[in-house]
């Protein structure tokens, strides 16, 4: 069974960098697209960045480029986020879909995932 638990979140300064964590559980990574979606009070929930867990070929939507970073280790996949603005507020949700015909940017712009976390919350305030 897909397990995925997200950690990291919390109140943070603007200025600041976070890192969160998705540890994946019930799958091999190997073979899935591993994503990062966030969800701001009132708006829909949007694509952040991707990684393969198959090439470790990552994309970032192209308004974060700059200030967001994906990565995996082992099991894990993390979300590095420098320079955090209050716009960047929200709970943030781990995705992972199996790696089939979509590229992993197309799956994140689709949201075409079928496993999710429950979210990290994270404030940006002073």
């Amino acid at each position: 069974q897909v397990q995925l638990v997200e950690s990291g979140g919390g109140l943070v300064q603007p200025g600041s960098s976070l890192r969160l964590s998705c540890e994946t559980s019930g799958f091999t990574v190997d073979g899935y697209a591993i994503a990062w979606f966030r969800q701001a009070p009132g708006n829909v929930r949007d694509g952040v960045s991707c990684i393969s867990g198959k090439d470790g070929s990552t994309y970032v939507a192209n308004s974060l480029k700059g200030r967001f970073t994906i990565s995996r280790e082992k099991n894990t996949v993390f979300l590095h986020i420098s320079s955090l603005i209050p716009g960047d507020t929200g709970v943030y949700f781990c995705a992972a879909e199996p790696l089939r015909l979509l590229s992993i940017a197309s799956m994140t712009r689709l949201a075409h995932f079928g496993s999710w976390g429950h979210g990290t919350q994270v404030t940006v305030s002073s």
